[in-house]
């Protein structure tokens, strides 16, 4: 359109100039040819403002980038969460106390993590490609994308730029300097490794003989995050497969590649992760009781992240809360878990009513405690979503509780 406006307008002046070089000589002539010069040039005016109020009216405003969404403090006293026992500043829970528990403002890193020279065993890297994978052949959810919420059923999510994507993901195993070859070990599944700082944890407790001599297992993710991506596949999914997978493609890799032997007790098998890890971790040892017993979690993803959609999990990790752990019989799994009073509140679009961590985490000790289960929950004070701090303060005694009970 403004386009179309200048041309008319240029060729509207050619005719008015064409007229005045017709005129006639004289005093009126120049007298015209002055009124007609003062025309065009109000004209010009005229049409200029005429066109670029078009082209400001025709052009798309860019859209502004929304404001992150700033998480609430949240108080640990509030009506309705579990009753709790404040901690002095800068102390844990006991190692050997079921309960709720809440942390000072203050996270120093534990002095098991302070050995010299930590880690003191070894560490074996491997990768691990999406074309060996017969269960995991990859996905990927294109850039600066995300999804909508579906309009009848505001608790599904539409992704449509999810697509097959190859991956290729680094694993960890910690062997620690105490592992005897040949002997069979408890060991310990951690998710988006490797996690140099378990390994250090590790190190400081077996010195100590807070927690058997054990392996680490840190797999990474598959790439990505959230809904329609590899790692929300494999951490958010309410099914057994990641365990599935990490038993039939993950462990005979690093019994083969590191020499050791793993065990097949449960009793002597945990899983860790934060975040979406660390529902995943929960999803391992709740559809696979006999393949896991311990699990330790940091701002668990008790939420509703999982994608495609299932009916029989229609709020994804929500349902462990809602659902899954109220109806179900007790099963034998130790449970440690943690989430920060500044942790994630309602970060996307859905607005489903089931994305608040806090809560989620709040929730799942008070069902736990009703179904008495054994577990430990840490409310963090000045803590984010997996912070760094209150993982470095509490890792080696949150270990400690979890292999409680286990042969050292």
């Amino acid at each position: 359109m403004a386009g179309q406006v200048y041309q008319r307008y240029a060729r509207g002046g050619r005719r008015e100039h064409a007229y005045c070089k017709l005129g006639a000589n004289g005093e009126r002539d120049q007298r015209q040819a002055e009124e007609l010069r003062m025309r065009n040039v109000l004209n010009t005016v005229l049409l200029l403002g005429l066109a670029a109020g078009s082209v400001l009216a025709q052009t798309p405003v860019a859209p502004q980038p929304a404001a992150p969404r700033v998480s609430p403090t949240r108080d640990a006293h509030t009506p309705g969460y579990v009753d709790a026992k404040d901690m002095p500043d800068g102390a844990n829970a006991p190692a050997d106390a079921d309960g709720n528990f809440i942390l000072g403002p203050t996270h120093n890193a534990a002095p098991e993590l302070a050995v010299p020279g930590s880690p003191l065993g070894t560490i074996i890297e491997f990768t691990m490609s999406s074309t060996d994978s017969k269960m995991y052949p990859g996905i990927a959810r294109d850039p600066h994308t995300f999804g909508t919420p579906d309009p009848g059923n505001p608790a599904k999510l539409i992704v449509t730029t999810s697509h097959p994507a190859p991956y290729i993901r680094r694993v960890a195993v910690y062997v620690p300097k105490e592992y005897v070859p040949g002997t069979v070990a408890p060991f310990i599944v951690g998710a988006d490794g490797p996690d140099r700082l378990l390994f250090n944890a590790i190190d400081g407790d077996i010195a100590e003989h807070k927690i058997p001599v054990m392996i680490a297992i840190s797999i990474g993710n598959g790439s990505g995050d959230a809904q329609g991506s590899e790692r929300g596949l494999e951490y958010d999914t309410m099914s057994g497969k990641y365990a599935e997978w990490v038993e039939s493609e993950v462990l005979p890799l690093v019994e083969s590649k590191t020499q050791v032997k793993l065990t097949k007790d449960p009793d002597g098998r945990a899983t860790m992760g934060g975040s979406s890890g660390g529902s995943c971790a929960l999803i391992m040892a709740w559809y696979h009781p006999e393949l896991y017993h311990r699990v330790l979690t940091y701002s668990g993803t008790y939420v509703n992240q999982q994608w495609p959609w299932n009916p029989e999990t229609p709020h994804g990790a929500w349902e462990f809360h809602e659902h899954l752990i109220p109806e179900s019989a007790p099963k034998p799994i130790r449970l440690w878990m943690e989430v920060g009073d500044r942790d994630i509140f309602n970060p996307n679009t859905l607005n489903d009513g089931f994305h608040d961590w806090v809560v989620a985490n709040e929730r799942m000790a008070a069902v736990l405690a009703a179904k008495g289960y054994h577990y430990q929950f840490v409310f963090a004070r000045n803590a984010g979503h997996v912070d760094h701090d209150v993982k470095g303060q509490t890792l080696p005694d949150a270990l400690e509780y979890v292999w409680q009970g286990y042969p050292r």
